[in-house]
């Protein structure tokens, strides 16, 4: 069996390979010119680019004329279908069944929504557990609703001079038999680090807490299966994945029956639309739909679940290809700082740096100029850039996913060099 980044093993004879050039046909975007230099789209942990097939799929449905739900003639009929569809198709993406799938605007919503549902359950005295490594959306809908429920906050730390790793000591100190939740992130959108999912959720299990994990990060680049990691909710957004601005949230069918939802009037609690406020975007569930069969595409396999795992096997081996040439041209700059792993395991493929004597923001400003496109400031991770004493500029995040290309890194990194 072939070794895999994250420490995982194909659970196939052979990976399959990723071919870029074929992969990048699939994308309209990756044709753009930024003053004669090709767009390098280095800035996937901000949003990646849409797949030609999710676009068709988006524009079909409002051509077709869609409708809403509920109505007795064929286009309300296609509506249902198109939602059915990507509940499934989501289902197949996380392990899990259909019906423990809820779409939202995005995870921001979603993790409001949830917070506020869950914060009638908590009573004073209680504490939720956080982390300093998290999105700001996995941080203050809760903070909010333990306020408002008056129940303390506590947080994991992570460990600056460790691949800024989750200090798991600091998660045992903050559980005890009156945690009611931890919150935490699947890999950093700031310093890509990948927390051990499954074995926080077995410690905070042991105190009898729930687990919710934001993959919104973690999701283009490594595969996900809520059934091993025993989470209790997981939640991701569809723009981070090649495809459009959706919120896709799975939570353990037990926990989203009895659990009442902050809405209006809920629906019947076998329904999982019970915990979806308001119109669902119907062409953008039939564009989930088309992204995740583009992912399964890339792979092989008997059935859709089979071939994404087959495909994030291939992503993972290609993306710690590109990951180990930057590291490695960057580990040759000593203007450079680069924050968290400098080895292409236990980490995705985003990348926190700051170049001595530049600001991040005149960094990605420069960069962009030369149609390389990065982000600069603190991505909303605020408690990050705050642990790491960079909350005042930030730093510059440079991310690439499996449409970008060895050229692209060599570039980057010609440029970097050029600037420090």
């Amino acid at each position: 069996m072939e070794k895999l980044p994250f420490g995982g093993t194909s659970v196939y004879a052979q990976v399959v390979k990723i071919d870029a050039t074929s992969v990048r046909s699939g994308f309209p975007s990756l044709t753009r010119s930024v003053d004669g230099r090709a767009a390098a789209y280095l800035d996937g942990p901000g949003g990646t680019q849409v797949h030609a097939s999710v676009i068709d799929a988006m524009a079909g449905f409002m051509a077709r004329g869609g409708s809403n739900l509920g109505g007795p003639f064929a286009t309300s009929h296609e509506t249902g279908a198109v939602v059915a569809d990507a509940r499934a198709a989501l289902a197949d993406l996380f392990g899990a069944r259909p019906h423990e799938i809820v779409f939202g605007q995005n995870m921001t919503s979603l993790t409001f929504s949830l917070s506020r549902a869950l914060s009638r359950t908590w009573s004073v005295g209680d504490n939720i557990v956080l982390t300093k490594l998290d999105h700001d959306a996995n941080v203050s809908p809760w903070m909010q609703a333990a306020d408002a429920a008056g129940v303390a906050v506590r947080f994991v730390d992570f460990d600056p001079e460790r691949g800024c790793d989750l200090d798991l000591d600091t998660l045992d100190a903050a559980l005890d038999d009156r945690t009611r939740l931890v919150a935490f992130t699947y890999a950093s959108n700031a310093v890509g680090t990948v927390t051990p999912v499954d074995e926080i959720v077995e410690r905070a299990h042991s105190v009898g807490a729930l687990t919710y994990v934001d993959a919104v990060h973690y999701a283009p680049h490594g595969r996900i299966d809520v059934t091993a990691s025993d989470t209790d909710f997981l939640v991701v957004s569809a723009y981070k994945w090649f495809g459009p601005h959706t919120g896709c949230m799975y939570g353990k069918e037990d926990l989203l029956s009895a659990i009442e939802p902050y809405k209006l009037r809920p629906a019947p609690e076998t329904s999982p639309d019970r915990w979806e406020t308001g119109t669902q975007s119907f062409e953008s569930l039939a564009g989930v739909t088309a992204a995740v069969n583009y992912l399964a595409s890339l792979g092989s396999g008997a059935t859709r679940r089979e071939r994404i795992i087959s495909a994030y096997e291939a992503i993972s081996v290609y993306e710690a290809e590109l990951a180990e040439r930057f590291l490695s041209g960057i580990a040759t700059m000593p203007r450079v700082t680069l924050l968290g792993h400098t080895t292409p395991t236990s980490r995705t493929p985003t990348f926190a740096i700051d170049i001595e004597g530049i600001t991040p923001d005149d960094v990605a400003t420069r960069l962009g100029d030369l149609g390389c496109f990065v982000w600069a400031g603190n991505y909303y991770a605020y408690e990050v850039m705050q642990r790491l004493d960079r909350s005042e500029d930030g730093l510059v995040r440079v991310g690439f996913v499996h449409y970008n290309t060895i050229a692209e890194i060599d570039r980057v990194l010609a440029e970097i060099e050029a600037l420090s």
